[in-house]
């Protein structure tokens, strides 16, 4: 088998299970993209196995810290301990995430469970060319009505894989109900943000409504608008959804005549939205809110462009604590793992000292129990989120 010997102090030493190309000290065997190879140090002893593609950054992602193959077997055992770890865990059976790549231990490899359907996603080299086997075995062990292909996303590039949708098994679902804290919505597997929906935010919604009775919501960067519809269900005295899309608006029209709810859809930018909110609650208070949630997509999928989505956070918090009432409350996420809590943390006190004012922190939020954070990787720790209320008197 094929190898590469990894240099002194490479970032594999202290547990994480990615080697980058200029942690390689040297290779053998000729090691071919797709492959599986060894990893080793510079005194030949075993750190593991690991899928290569020389086209990534990221070279090598161990798998195993012992020799071991990428076989049928393989695939059956790590599948069934990523399924039985969620039961234990005590996660919905039919909607959730049942794979998630290095976090379970298969790296690049996700799984997403929504009722009867299963949807794959193969981001590596080496998960893609085996994905018909992956299919073969969830297949075997789920016994699932259909599974869907959604690799649609852009991380693939970086593989050197092409973009595509397809079924591996089974007839294409149409558009059908789930229900996630609560709620009913409508996904489209084909065509839905991520695999169908924001699985990782699912304990979120009802944690951040528990706040929202007899409250003025705004909901920011909505998507499908389950902030606004938790908490319009929890009791607000209004709701409202800012989201830049049109598809994404009548869906959340479409979600709340679904779930016999009111709210306030508004299509527009959110940057802009809060800017001519705060414009107008400046001179009318009656106009600011009492709870505002940010929860926008990703600023930055590099790190060079922290610096430029750490501006961004600033504007959007800045914006939304002028916009909130005496005694008013902020609910804040980010879900970019290149912004660190304490990065987020930091611009948003940036905001508060800018827009004189002082905020409590009440809440921590993270991603869901599905989709598990291994300590040593910090790039499996991407969603963080706080809640706030406005100091008084300050």
């Amino acid at each position: 088998m094929a190898g590469i010997i990894v240099k002194p102090r490479s970032r594999i030493y202290h547990g994480h299970d990615w080697v980058y190309s200029s942690e390689v000290l040297k290779s053998w065997g000729e090691p071919k993209d797709g492959e599986v190879i060894v990893i080793k140090d510079g005194k030949d002893r075993l750190l593991g196995s690991a899928i290569f593609n020389s086209k990534s950054q990221i070279i090598a992602r161990r798998f195993s810290r012992q020799k071991q193959d990428l076989d049928r077997d393989f695939f059956q055992r790590r599948i069934s301990q990523a399924v039985e770890y969620r039961t234990r865990r005590g996660c919905d059976p039919r909607l959730g995430r049942l794979v998630w790549s290095e976090s379970d231990g298969l790296p690049g490899l996700i799984v997403d469970r929504y009722g009867d359907y299963l949807v794959v996603q193969t981001l590596t080299l080496a998960m893609d060319m085996r994905r018909d086997e992956i299919a073969g075995v969830l297949d075997e062990l789920l016994r699932p009505a259909g599974i869907v292909e959604r690799n649609d996303a852009p991380i693939r590039i970086a593989e050197g894989l092409e973009l595509r949708t397809a079924m591996m098994r089974g007839t294409a679902p149409k558009p059908f109900p789930i229900i996630a804290a609560g709620l009913e919505f409508e996904v489209d597997l084909l065509t839905g943000q991520k695999t169908g929906f924001y699985l990782d935010q699912v304990a979120s919604y009802p944690a951040v409504a528990r706040y929202a009775n007899g409250r003025r919501v705004l909901d920011c960067f909505a998507n499908q608008g389950a902030f606004a519809l938790a908490c319009a269900k929890a009791g607000a005295k209004s709701a409202a959804a800012v989201e830049i899309s049109a598809d994404a608006c009548n869906q959340i029209r479409g979600n709340a005549a679904r779930n016999g709810l009111s709210i306030d859809v508004i299509e527009k930018n959110a940057f802009d939205f809060l800017k001519l909110a705060d414009n107008v609650a400046a001179n009318d208070p009656s106009a600011k809110y009492d709870l505002i949630i940010l929860d926008p997509p990703s600023f930055t999928k590099s790190r060079g462009k922290l610096e430029d989505a750490l501006r961004g956070y600033k504007e959007i918090h800045l914006r939304a604590m002028k916009l909130l009432a005496p005694d008013g409350m902020l609910a804040t996420f980010c879900c970019s793992h290149h912004v660190s809590r304490e990065h987020l943390i930091g611009v948003i006190n940036e905001a508060a000292v800018d827009a004189r004012k002082t905020l409590r922190q009440l809440e921590c939020f993270s991603q869901a129990p599905d989709h598990p954070i291994i300590t040593t990787m910090p790039e499996t720790e991407y969603l963080k989120g706080f809640l706030f209320e406005l100091a008084p008197g300050r």
